[in-house]
């Protein structure tokens, strides 16, 4: 597959090495994700529902905290700015955080909002049902001021900026024109997850990495096809002044659409897949580090996709370390 790019094996892996201590600031909808493990051998007399009997639990950092821990199992240094509930939940990410080495003075407490919690439940490693507790509401505009101010804060000690939209409430147009050109004017690296329609709004950014149906939704022009494909990508680019698009398309790979328009069709390199939980985390993690690193944005992605091939054969929100990326390298 990369020679296919005239893509060097060595150079991707060099780039693996620098990875290390790169400070990526991670901006957006931080999430914290309990995953309840069990057995079902029966049917509930009280519905046609499953009965689960639980077995174990855990938790992990999910949304843009997801992201978070996918730069540090890299060995990259992330710098969370985000908001949390007064809650048990924002309490337990706090601690994530802290067991990372990660800074947490970009962890702002809004009290009149849960932190966002996904529970999923999972027997004989099928998903049964989850559940949400979250508001998605805007943030008050004395907060989105409080953020703006850190963003501003963390600004020049980092090497590249992530911008993780999960449609929580936190990321707003107003928010982002207040934030993204410091960024601009710092010559920093932007990397954009969108969840907006409109995704001018995350200009200026260096690439933005929406997936099929985000991708629709944005041009209004249905994907069936690489012709649509072609139409939609351009048309983005175009609307939205963002250098570089990354449409990520499940089985059928990633799309690269580079300012000048041309596409590159980076197909998957997954063997098996369990689940695909938190697999565009990975995506933009990599791509941000690995254009911190010095590669190109076609290295970048297809290093990305490297990643995500690794990720969705883990069952749950995972992450990668170098070592299995540099495996996974040399394997293709």
């Amino acid at each position: 597959m990369l020679k296919r790019y005239k893509c060097d094996a060595e150079t991707l892996i060099h780039a693996v090495h620098i990875f290390r201590n790169k400070r990526i600031l991670v901006f957006g909808d931080l999430i914290m994700d309990r995953f309840i493990f069990g057995s079902v051998s029966r049917i509930s007399p009280e519905a046609p529902v499953p009965v689960v009997e639980i077995k174990t639990e855990n938790w992990c950092l999910g949304g843009a905290a997801n992201v978070a821990a996918n730069i540090r199992s890299l060995e990259g240094i992330p710098i969370p700015l985000g908001v949390l509930g007064n809650d048990f939940e924002g309490n337990r990410l706090r601690e994530e955080f802290q067991s990372l080495g990660s800074p947490v003075s970009g962890l702002i407490i809004d009290k009149s909002r849960p932190t966002s919690t996904k529970t999923r439940i999972i027997a004989h490693h099928q998903q049964v049902c989850r559940t949400d507790r979250e508001d998605r509401s805007q943030i008050s505009r004395t907060i989105q001021a409080r953020i703006a101010q850190k963003f501003a804060v963390a600004l020049p000690s980092a090497d590249a900026v992530i911008i993780s939209d999960y449609a929580k409430g936190l990321l707003s147009a107003p928010l982002l024109r207040r934030t993204l050109p410091l960024a601009k004017s710092a010559r920093k690296i932007v990397c954009v997850d969108p969840k907006m329609r409109d995704f001018s709004a995350y200009r200026p950014a260096t690439v933005i990495t929406p997936n099929t149906a985000e991708a629709e939704r944005a041009s209004g022009i249905a994907i069936s096809g690489t012709r649509d494909l072609v139409r939609a990508g351009s048309k983005i680019l175009k609307e939205s002044g963002i250098e570089h698009l990354l449409v990520t398309r499940g089985e059928e790979g990633m799309a690269l659409f580079e300012k000048n328009s041309s596409l590159t069709h980076i197909p998957t390199v997954a063997q098996e897949v369990f689940d695909v939980t938190g697999a565009g985390d990975t995506v933009i993690s990599t791509l941000a580090l690995g254009l911190v690193a010095g590669l190109s944005i076609l290295e970048a992605a297809i290093l990305s996709n490297i990643a995500a091939g690794i990720v969705v054969g883990k069952v749950g929100t995972a992450s990668v370390a170098p070592d299995e990326l540099i495996a996974a390298i040399r394997r293709f």
